[in-house]
C-alpha cells in the first residue's frame, strides 16, 4: 500500500473531523490522532523501502493543511512516525530473504529466518523496542541536562566525533580483507553523498528529496538482488524466545545507549549504534550474536525517536523526520503531548509486529521468490520517482552499484551510513 499526498491529507482531514466536536478537550483530540495515527503508521511501515523518514517529510507536506486541531494533527503525525519505526521490520524480514548457502553473508535478521527463527526475530525487535522505551523515557531527563550543558562543545568538534565513530566501525570488522573493504565502501558512500545531498530533487510528491531512493538504493536493492535465487521464505517454527534475560537485558542497555548517542547527533543510524553494541557484547556464538544485534539494534532505533524528543526540547535541533515535519508545519512539538503519545504508539507498535509480522511469513512464504524480488524492485523504482523524479531513479540505481561493495567483498554493510556521516566530516 502506498499514501499518495491526497491519500494523507485524507486521513489527517478525518482526523480533525473526527476531533472537532471534542476541540476543547485536548486529551479526546490527541487519543484520536494517535488512533488514527497507528493506523497509517502500519500500512507506511509494510512498504518495502520507505524509510521512516521520507514518510515523516511526506507527512510533512500535508499536515499544514490539514483543518482542526492542531494537537490532533501533531498526534497523529508523531504516532504515524513511531508506529513506522516499529512495522517496518516485517517488510525486512520476510523481504530479500537469500538462498541458504548465502546465510552466512545474509542480514542478522535473515539468517533466523533462513534457520525457521522467524517468529522469534520479530518478538525478540518488539522485546528490544518495547524495553527501550521504559528505559528511555527516564533516562532522558538527566541525560538531557548534561548534553545541553556540553553540546556546544560537540558541535564545535563534531566532524571528529564522527570520524571517531566511522573508525569504531572499521575497527569492528574481524580480518584485513573486511577492513579494506569498509575503507572502500566509506570513501564509495562518501562520495555518493556528496554528489546529491545537496542537490535539488523533485517529483510529482508535494515533498520530496533524494533521501528515500538513496537509502532504498544503498540498502535495499543489494539485498533484494542477492536474494532473487533463493527459495523465499522457508517454514518458520515456534516463537520462542532461545535467548537468556541476562543477554536481552545487556542487548537493551546497549542499544539504548546508542539510542541516546543516534538522538542527539545527527547522521548517525541505529544500525551503526547496533553494530558497536554487538562490538561491545559479542556473542559466544553466532546465533547469540544475531539475537543480540536484532534486539540492540531495534531497541536503539525506539530509543533514538524518543531521545529525540529530547534534544528537540533542550537543544532546539530536530533530529528524525517527524520531529522536521512538525517543526516545518508549526505543530505542537512539546514535551507533555509528544512524550505520551510516543509511549502509546510504541506500545501499540509493539503488540502489531508479532501479531503482523507472523501472518506476512506466512503468506510471503507462498509467493514466488522472484516475481516478488522483481515487483519489489519495481515499487522501489516507483517510490524513487515519487519522491525525486527521474533523478531519484538514477540515484537508486546507482546507490545499488555501490551498496554491493560491502555485499561483494564482504564487510558490514552499516559502512554505508557514510552517505551521512562522510559529508558532515568533511563539512
Amino acid at each position: 500500500m502506498f499514501l499518495t499526498g491526497g491519500a494523507v491529507v485524507s486521513h489527517l482531514g478525518r482526523v480533525a473531523t473526527l476531533a472537532a466536536p471534542a476541540a476543547a478537550d485536548p486529551t479526546v483530540a490527541a487519543l484520536l490522532g494517535v488512533a488514527v495515527g497507528v493506523l497509517l503508521g502500519t500500512c507506511s511501515g509494510l512498504v518495502p523501502g520507505l524509510h521512516a523518514n521520507a514518510f515523516a517529510l511526506l507527512l510533512a507536506g500535508v499536515a499544514s493543511d490539514a483543518p482542526g486541531p492542531p494537537v490532533a494533527v501533531a498526534a497523529a503525525v508523531l504516532a504515524a512516525s513511531t508506529v513506522h519505526t516499529f512495522l517496518d521490520v516485517v517488510p525486512a524480514l520476510t523481504l530479500g530473504v537469500p538462498d541458504a548457502a548465502l546465510a552466512p553473508g545474509a542480514l542478522p535478521a535473515h539468517e533466523l529466518v533462513l534457520g525457521g527463527r522467524g517468529r522469534e526475530a520479530l518478538r525478540l525487535s518488539a522485546l528490544g523496542s518495547g524495553a527501550a522505551l521504559c528505559l528511555a523515557v527516564p533516562l532522558a531527563v538527566p541525560l538531557t541536562d548534561v548534553l545541553v550543558e556540553g553540546y556546544p562543545v560537540v558541535r564545535d568538534h563534531l566532524w571528529l566525533v564522527l570520524a571517531a565513530v566511522v573508525v569504531a566501525l572499521v575497527w569492528t570488522e574481524p580480518s584485513r580483507r573486511a577492513t579494506l573493504a569498509a575503507c572502500v565502501t566509506i570513501a564509495a558512500s562518501t562520495g555518493l553523498g556528496l554528489a546529491v545531498l545537496d542537490r535539488p530533487f523533485g517529483g510529482p510528491l508535494p515533498v520530496g528529496g533524494v533521501l528515500a531512493p538513496l537509502l532504498a538504493g544503498l540498502f535495499g536493492v543489494p539485498v533484494l538482488l542477492a536474494a532473487r535465487r533463493g527459495s523465499g521464505v522457508p517454514p518458520q517454527g515456534d516463537a520462542a524466545l532461545a535467548t537468556s534475560p541476562e543477554s536481552v537485558a545487556r542487548s537493551v542497555a546497549a542499544g539504548t545507549g546508542g539510542g541516546a548517542f543516534v538522538g542527539y547527533l545527527p547522521g548517525v543510524s541505529a544500525g551503526v549504534a547496533g553494530t558497536l553494541a554487538l562490538a561491545v557484547l559479542p556473542g559466544r556464538d553466532p546465533d547469540e550474536s544475531t539475537r543480540t544485534y536484532v534486539i540492540a539494534t531495534s531497541a536503539a532505533t525506539t530509543a533514538t525517536t524518543v531521545f529525540a524528543l529530547f534534544a528537540l526540547a533542550g537543544l532546539g535541533t530536530p533530529r528524525t523526520g517527524a520531529l522536521v515535519a512538525l517543526t516545518e508545519a508549526e505543530l505542537p512539538t512539546g514535551l507533555g503531548l509528544a512524550v505520551p503519545v510516543t509511549v502509546v504508539a510504541g506500545v501499540c507498535g509493539a503488540a502489531l509486529v508479532p501479531v503482523v509480522g507472523d501472518r506476512a511469513l506466512a503468506v510471503v512464504g507462498r509467493f514466488d521468490q522472484r516475481r516478488l524480488v522483481a515487483a519489489v524492485c519495481v515499487l522501489l523504482v516507483v517510490l524513487s520517482w515519487a519522491f525525486a523524479g527521474v533523478g531519484g531513479v538514477v540515484v537508486l540505481a546507482v546507490a545499488g552499484v555501490v551498496g554491493h561493495i560491502p555485499v561483494r567483498f564482504g564487510c558490514r554493510r552499516v559502512h554505508l551510513m557514510c552517505v551521512l556521516m562522510g559529508p558532515l566530516i568533511l563539512g
